[in-house]
């Protein structure tokens, strides 16, 4: 059966890397017999002034239809300068809810062959593994009322709402717990239940699908400021850290540090499994469009090709041609040929088609090994 992928570049440096990416996918496609049909659509400004939107609504609506999306970033000036009603309408946030993918999973971690140009010390983070599981679809980035208003003495004001049903929490502890099984792990659930009532809620019904369903996992609680602390600190202790949309945000960036670069980190997005035994699912990289440096052909594509590893290893049901992605990918790292995000100093670092090139070339090395 051939697999639907829609490819959505976006702006900045999606374009640039999501090429990288594609071209390992058809790798895979040629090489390796993946049956896999892929169609690249317009997203950003420049569906904006084809369609008047930022993206078509067919290829919208088919979202849900399709077997994955892989989606290169958005935002930059150009962007920004859009009508407010256009970039809230069909945005990147209004494709996560589309598609219903709640659950945001976000691998991070250290290969031993960066070691050098992280800037954390080697024993704290060598054989640093953990994910970050995200709520994606509640939270303050959705939460109502929102926005900003002028007051009858002419102060500005600005309100955005954070709210959590019960349900929206258990689903995604749910998922948390459900990986920490596969994992052989433990789940550090993430809030600030200290000062905020949302996260009083968040707190509570974590604890009540623990006891009920998941007492065989290891579960502990922390507040967000500790977290941030001890992930830079002791990034080992952790497996899998659950948190809101918001939390999950910052502290998956924050933890970009024990990868050496945001380029390193790619990140899948899941809804709950329908009728006929398929989900809807978002890969994207975390990096975003970096419109300081688009257009320049530098950018580390490697977090969009690690998408790829993702994509064959969940939406394809590919885990051993995930693991052969992974082995190239590292066999790359083991050479000098890098983006300069992730170069030692003093050494010449390559270009984004030039990574590409090298994980296609040593894709090519393993299969005649």
């Amino acid at each position: 059966m051939v697999s639907k992928v829609v490819v959505l570049p976006g702006e900045g440096v999606g374009p640039e890397v999501i090429t990288e990416a594609v071209r390992v996918l058809n790798w895979f496609k040629v090489h390796r017999g993946v049956e896999v049909d892929i169609h690249s659509e317009l997203y950003g400004v420049e569906a904006f002034s084809k369609y008047g939107q930022l993206i078509d609504i067919d290829v919208f609506n088919s979202l849900v239809q399709v077997d994955a999306v892989l989606f290169g970033a958005t935002g930059g000036p150009k962007f920004d300068k859009l009508p407010t009603a256009i970039r809230r309408s069909h945005n990147l946030l209004a494709i996560r809810k589309h598609m219903g993918t709640y659950a945001n999973l976000r691998p991070i971690k250290t290969f031993d062959e960066l070691i050098g140009i992280i800037p954390l010390k080697a024993s704290v983070v060598r054989g640093a593994d953990l994910v970050v599981v995200r709520e994606l679809n509640g939270g303050v980035y959705f939460g109502q009322p929102r926005g900003r208003i002028t007051m009858a003495d002419g102060i500005e004001s600005a309100t955005n709402t954070l709210s959590y049903t019960a349900p929206e929490i258990e689903r995604i502890a749910r998922v948390a717990f459900n990986l920490a099984r596969v994992r052989n792990g433990h789940v550090h659930s993430v809030d600030k239940s200290n000062v905020l009532e949302v996260y009083s809620l968040w707190r509570d019904v974590v604890d009540k699908l623990h006891k009920s369903e998941f007492s065989d996992i290891p579960l502990a609680h922390i507040l967000v400021d500790n977290c941030a602390m001890q992930i830079i600190n002791d990034p080992k202790r952790f497996d899998v850290v659950l948190a809101d949309n918001m939390i999950g945000d910052i502290l998956s960036d924050l933890a970009g540090a024990i990868t050496g670069s945001l380029g390193m980190l790619p990140s899948v997005s899941f809804g709950d499994v329908n009728e006929e035994g398929r989900r809807c699912a978002l890969y994207e990289p975390v990096h975003g469009s970096a419109p300081d440096i688009a257009g320049q052909g530098i950018a580390n594509p490697l977090a969009a090709i690690m998408c790829i590893g993702l994509l064959l290893k969940h939406s394809l049901q590919l885990p051993d041609e995930a693991l052969y992605l992974d082995n190239a990918i590292q066999k790359v790292l083991a050479s000098d040929c890098r983006t300069p995000d992730i170069q030692l100093l003093g050494k010449e670092s390559v270009s984004t088609s030039v990574m590409g090139d090298e994980v296609i070339g040593a894709l090519n090395e393993l299969s005649k090994g």
